[in-house]
């Protein structure tokens, strides 16, 4: 695949990086098409033409990857979001903004790094959509999860306007703003796409990776975080906490993670002759 071509196809496999005693991996479950012009409805045709263009896939959606990020260290093993699931949707069947919604690579993506689902001792949710939680929760059955030991973790603004059978359950738990959720992984609120909406960072030494869920949905936005998404639920918190972002990725040591960018879902803040970018990481472990 050229690298010309990661940037408008979904990723298909799982791809490594060694974070001082961590491990941490990207694990695919699927992709969706989302239509540029209805995802961020300030953007124009003319947005999408010059360097944009090639975010764009045949169809002229943007292919935005859908997966987790398998952390690991030790023997302990913990991700962040769960892919969409065993479910494959036409884009006749999904949302105006969306074209085809597709899931269920995520058990397949474990095996091929040797993780065993009941090894993973907790799932912390960026956010409560479909396809960020398919592989932990069915529509109306609640905890119905290959991940039989995993405790369940999101915002207490997040579970505030969950409709799932799981209240109550010892395994769903609220995770705080700053708040340390497994050894060097501390939760950090970024809302606007839903009002509790949640990235993860991951600190070592003077290295960090912030794991940032649906801050940003594609690279055509590090140059624009003013652009407004129609799918998110607080537009101007949205704007804020992607221009917070920015200035996060750029302190030193920062690497990202980018659940959506297609397979170049690992990168830093690059600069584009003083705009913001997204630059990804060519070499992987």
């Amino acid at each position: 695949m050229t690298t010309a071509t990661r940037w408008n196809t979904p990723a298909t496999a799982p791809r490594s990086l060694r974070f001082g005693e961590h491990t941490v991996t990207w694990l695919p479950d699927g992709y969706v098409q989302l239509d540029p012009r209805r995802w961020l409805p300030d953007t124009t045709d003319a947005d999408w033409a010059g360097e944009n263009a090639e975010l764009l896939d045949p169809e002229g959606f943007l292919a935005a990857s859908i997966g987790a990020l398998l952390i690991q260290h030790g023997d302990r093993a913990m991700l962040v979001d769960a892919g969409f699931g065993p479910h494959d949707i036409p884009a006749a069947h999904t949302h105006p903004a969306l074209g085809a919604l597709v899931g269920g690579q995520l058990p397949a993506a474990l095996e091929a790094v040797g993780v065993d689902p009941a090894a993973v001792e907790l799932i912390a949710f960026s956010h409560l959509h479909d396809d960020h939680f398919g592989w932990a929760f069915r529509p109306g059955q609640g905890l119905a999860s290959p991940f039989v030991a995993a405790s369940f973790a999101a915002s207490a603004a997040e579970w505030a306007n969950w409709a799932q059978p799981t209240a109550g359950s010892p395994r769903v738990r609220t995770v705080e703003d700053g708040e340390e959720i497994f050894p060097g992984v501390t939760a950090h609120l970024t809302p606007g796409h839903t009002a509790g909406h949640t990235s993860y960072v991951l600190s070592s030494g003077e290295r960090r990776l912030i794991a940032f869920g649906d801050v940003f949905h594609t690279p055509a936005q590090f140059p624009r975080p003013d652009w407004r998404v129609s799918m998110d639920a607080l537009p101007e918190r949205g704007v804020e906490s992607r221009r917070a972002l920015l200035a996060e990725l750029a302190r030193p040591g920062t690497t990202a993670f980018a659940n959506h960018f297609s397979d170049v879902v690992f990168g830093r803040l690059g600069d584009n002759s003083g705009t913001p970018c997204w630059e990804p990481l060519a070499e992987f472990s």
